[in-house]
């Protein structure tokens, strides 16, 4: 029996379809932590969009938790390492800092592994965007994995332990998950430099001007699914529609 427009009913069944369309529409992270050692997790939107996990929060070994984005989301996700906040959230990390104390309200100070996100919209055609990036260096290592979507949805991340084979010159020692006077991260060559060459900035401002240079390469070497640079494009972001994802904090291997 066909449904009165002007109906309670039709009325109700419009709505309810409507609410089935935004929650199809939204899309569900997974951020686990496989680190023998707690972290927390820091979380930062783009252009306005709604703040998840109300910017960062702690994580324990083998623990994950789920946040949900609305269609259209961008951010980025990363580790802080070696955290001590009071109990309203004050504080500080040895790695992956940001202002604002537990809940950030800006982004990780580098260097930090992030994995960045843009969530398909209409304008973009639904085809959701992700990338595990080097560019700000290395703290921790994270690994993408699609789950249920349509399309290329390939594993990105890092899961090498980076801390181990960084060059002495880009080497940054503290507390953090590893012990006092351990490595706890890995400067990018802009961060340690910052001359134009590392940076991809003034003469070096191309995809042809800038390319990848031998600090670039030894984090290429070994995490060959992560941006090792600012123009690493080809190899290094990826895309899927539809999807969940899974975001893994030291994760273990890539399937």
């Amino acid at each position: 029996m066909a449904l009165n427009p002007n109906s309670k009913a039709f009325l109700l069944f419009n709505m309810l379809f409507l609410l089935g369309n935004i929650a199809s529409a939204a899309t569900v992270f997974t951020i686990q932590n496989q680190c023998s050692y707690t972290i927390w997790p820091g979380t930062l939107s783009g252009n306005g969009a709604a703040i998840l996990g109300k910017g960062g929060f702690s994580l324990a070994p083998g623990a994950s938790v789920n946040l949900t984005a609305p269609s259209g989301w961008s951010g980025r996700f990363w580790a802080r390492t070696g955290c001590k906040f009071d109990g309203a959230g004050h504080g500080q990390c040895t790695t992956g800092n940001c202002p604002g104390g537990l809940n950030c309200i800006g982004g990780g100070t580098p260097p930090v592994t992030l994995a960045e996100f843009t969530i398909g919209s209409a304008g973009n055609g639904g085809k959701d965007f992700y990338d595990v990036s080097l560019v700000d260096g290395y703290n921790v290592g994270v690994g993408i994995w699609a789950n249920g979507g349509t399309g290329d949805c390939q594993y990105a991340g890092c899961v090498a332990d980076l801390n181990n084979v960084c060059p002495r010159e880009l080497r940054v020692r503290g507390g953090g998950g590893g012990g006092g006077g351990s490595v706890v991260a890995c400067k990018s060559a802009c961060l340690a430099f910052n001359t134009e060459e590392f940076c991809c900035t003034g003469e070096h401002s191309t995809p042809e001007t800038c390319s990848a240079t031998r600090y670039s390469e030894i984090f290429k070497k070994a995490c060959p699914t992560a941006y090792s640079y600012a123009y690493d494009d080809a190899s290094s972001t990826f895309t899927c529609s539809g999807s969940s994802y899974r975001i893994t904090f030291c994760p273990r291997g890539s399937s």
